[in-house]
């Protein structure tokens, strides 16, 4: 187990908190080999480790994070851009990405994102490889690419990805900033050239992380006015913000910070004004489509290929939220459940005896769902960026593009896309909810103590606050998953008048295992639950057929409201489809948990397979998926009882199980964070340490406390004088009116 507390202060076992040593003694599997299952192999663990040990020894002490909650943001923010020099800075050296498929592209290097990690800090500069680089990648043609993808990787050019506005989120067709096509002999520049414009208030870029002091360059989100004043739709645009010699604005911008969030204040989030800010032609991303000299525009139709492979780059960024729920989301449990091995409250039966709060089954059931439900995360982020890198590897192949790796016959259909981006969109939406809420659960499971920022739950919390929002609003995504999943109940529908049936094209797709419970409750075939005892009720394969039946169900349930709505009310799509978002929002939350377990329940054996685990491992992670499933139903128990599915009986069973699971899981709790192998650096919590001694840290931190710095106190002098020797608060017995 590695921990910076035990590689560089020598921590022993006689120095860990005994109630957490007793906890490491009774697991029943091999930590390390859940830890390289995660890492991807042994050698991985090994990598990230001397990484990480790296940037914890760095000899400038730049990475320090013992004062971050005593700083002013702007402090913080200034010590995160440096944190984010130093970080190229070592990179360079070690040669991170100099190897042929990087070719001196750091941020292409997977060391890059360990490192990242290792750091354990917000960095201002992370939009510039999370957004603006793939866009250049995937929207921009190979001679824009050959320009300005040095640039980047030289870090000459650093920028951001400005699609929201003041007044406009999601709804990108609503974005008012204009880019007018201005020929070069009416004034523009040799060639032609776009005039940025923000011509309201609310058209103002407003959010855009690394914009507002950091970045130089801005891929915009504009409205295009070809040379014949159409209006062309939204279209990116590669926008100088400031020069690349002194960092000053240009001519006819304007930016800045948005100011102080709930969280995430290391980056910069701006706001960006453009007053008729004149850029070259060729600053427009013409992979796909393209503006002539004389104004003329022209949409790339002609390679269906290439234009899904942006479709899948940008839904990339899902899957890294979706990968980094879990990993926040076990960063709040490892916090949670050391302290709750360690902190004792009330007394057993013998009178004396203090109960660690660990073994109450109050704390068991709020905290241990959210552990099993770190580690499906973790396997379906895994499978989920595989497949879209999988796809894309397909398309550039089908595209013309060279890959060694692909097969050049691969196709990838439009129902594959779609459904990727149905299955992205509804895990996007479901991990991040669970984790936001999850953390901080975690949280007021801590206590009192866990309500100080030293504790790491409150920091780790705001900051994560944004993922439920960025990359599609989490109440707005259902309705995409439930767009796409209609078209797979529509060709069920109709399987039975077509016998080449449309269904062979989802055959590919992960919606597609939902086809036989379709096919079931649409064809009146009674689907129901087949336990017949409480122990049937524990077999993955009885709760994946639960979780199958429920989406299926609430699925058809959307379906049958749109249609019911529009024939029987006489409403509009759009008026039906208000009324069914409720409906929507249950359906994918199904869909997902569906997902979810299956890919749990896969992912594990599959690693089994792979000798990568073994049996005792199996076991655990077995246990992990029973308990979270039966969780999730026991949570949402109507919808298993509602068109009898479920009876009665069963659902007794499921809260008589939940109870067993939570005893199971118990005595694997601590090893089962452990394996996870977050260093105390990367925790920055003093209840969450490895060796367990809270309470000594927790008293240093109160002490470093700048308030403690100076007696009588830095308010004595300034106020609180006049009132203890003043006499402003004497009682005089008169009254005043006032």
């Amino acid at each position: 187990m590695y921990n910076d507390t035990n590689t560089t202060n020598a921590t022993t076992v006689s120095t860990i908190n005994p109630d957490l040593l007793k906890e490491r003694q009774q697991a029943t599997f091999d930590v390390e080999r859940i830890t390289h299952m995660l890492d991807g192999s042994v050698s991985n663990t090994d990598r990230r480790r001397y990484l990480e040990a790296i940037i914890q020894r760095d000899p400038t002490g730049v990475f320090d994070n013992s004062n971050n909650q005593y700083l002013h943001r702007t402090d913080r923010h200034v010590r995160s851009m440096a944190k984010g020099v130093r970080l190229i800075e070592l990179c360079r050296k070690l040669g991170i990405g100099n190897n042929d498929d990087c070719s001196g592209e750091i941020i292409q290097s997977p060391d890059f994102q360990t490192l990242l990690e290792a750091v354990a800090d917000d960095i201002p500069l992370a939009l510039h490889w999370v957004m603006f680089q793939p866009n250049i990648v995937s929207l921009c043609d190979e001679q824009q690419q050959a320009e300005w993808l040095p640039l980047c990787r030289d870090w000459r050019m650093i920028g951001c990805y400005a699609q929201t506005e003041l007044g406009h989120g999601s709804n990108i067709r609503s974005l008012e900033t204009t880019a007018t096509f201005l020929k070069q002999t009416d004034g523009g520049m040799p060639g032609g050239s776009w005039i940025i414009h923000s011509p309201t208030l609310t058209s103002t870029k407003f959010w855009p992380g690394t914009l507002g002091r950091t970045a130089n360059h801005a891929m915009v989100i504009a409205r295009l006015i070809d040379g014949n004043g159409i209006d062309r739709g939204i279209h990116n645009f590669l926008v100088p913000l400031r020069s690349m010699e002194d960092h000053t604005l240009l001519k006819g911008v304007t930016t800045g910070d948005i100011g102080p969030k709930i969280g995430y204040n290391n980056m910069d989030n701006g706001y960006a004004q453009f007053n008729h800010v004149v850029i070259p032609r060729r600053n427009m991303a013409m992979r796909f489509a393209s503006v002539d000299e004389d104004g003329n525009y022209t949409r790339n139709n002609n390679n269906d290929a290439a234009s899904k492979v942006a479709y899948i780059t940008m839904m990339q960024v899902r899957a890294m939220i979706v990968n980094g729920a879990s990993k926040a989301l076990a960063m709040a449990c490892t916090i949670t459940l050391r302290y709750s091995a360690v902190r004792k409250q009330g007394f057993a039966e013998d009178g004396k005896t203090e109960v660690q709060i660990l073994d109450y089954t109050q704390q068991q059931h709020r905290i241990l769902p959210l552990l099993a439900a770190s580690y499906a995360f973790f396997f379906t982020g895994r499978k989920l960026w595989k497949q879209l890198k999988d796809i894309e590897r397909n398309l550039i192949a089908a595209s013309g593009g060279a890959s060694d790796n692909v097969n050049q016959q691969s196709s990838v259909s439009k129902e594959q896309v779609s459904d990727i981006h149905a299955t992205s969109s509804a895990l996007k939406s479901f991990t991040t909810m669970v984790t936001a809420d999850g953390i901080e659960e975690c949280r007021k499971a801590c206590g009192g103590h866990g309500y100080l920022s030293c504790s790491g739950l409150p920091e780790l919390f705001t900051s994560y606050l944004q993922s439920p929002t960025v990359e599609g609003d989490n109440h707005m995504l259902p309705q995409q998953v439930i767009r796409v999943l209609l078209k797979l109940v529509q060709a069920v529908q109709q399987q039975p008048q077509q016998q080449n049936t449309n269904l062979d094209k989802y055959k590919s797709c992960n919606s597609y295992a939902l086809v036989p419970s379709l096919q079931a409750i649409i064809q009146g075939r009674s689907e129901q639950c087949a336990a017949i005892t409480a122990q049937d009720l524990c077999q993955l394969s009885t709760l994946l057929l639960a979780l199958r039946h429920r989406s299926a169900r609430l699925l058809l349930a959307v379906s049958y409201q749109l249609e019911r709505d529009m024939t029987e009310t006489g409403c509009s799509l759009p008026t039906a489809w208000n009324h069914a978002l409720v409906a929507m929002a249950k359906a994918s939350k199904a869909y997902s948990q569906f997902l979810l377990l299956q890919d749990f329940v896969k992912g594990s054996l599959q690693e089994q397979q792979n000798k990568v685990i073994g049996l005792p491992e199996v076991n655990v992670l077995s246990d992990l998926a029973k308990l979270l499933a039966l969780c999730w139903i026991e949570k949402d128990m109507g919808d298993f009882l509602v068109d009898g599915y479920m009876r009665p009986e069963h659902a007794s069973w499921i809260e008589l199980n939940v109870l067993q699971y939570l005893s199971i899981v118990r005595k694997n709790a601590v090893a089962l964070v452990d394996a996870r192998d977050f260093s105390d650096f990367r925790l920055k919590s003093v209840l969450g340490r490895y060796d367990g001694n809270v309470y000594p840290y927790i008293m240093e931190a109160a002490q470093k406390d700048p308030l403690n710095a100076v007696e009588p106190g830095p308010a004595y002098e300034a106020a609180l004088k006049r009132l203890v020797q003043g006499g402003v608060g004497v009682y005089s017995g008169t009254a005043s009116r006032l």
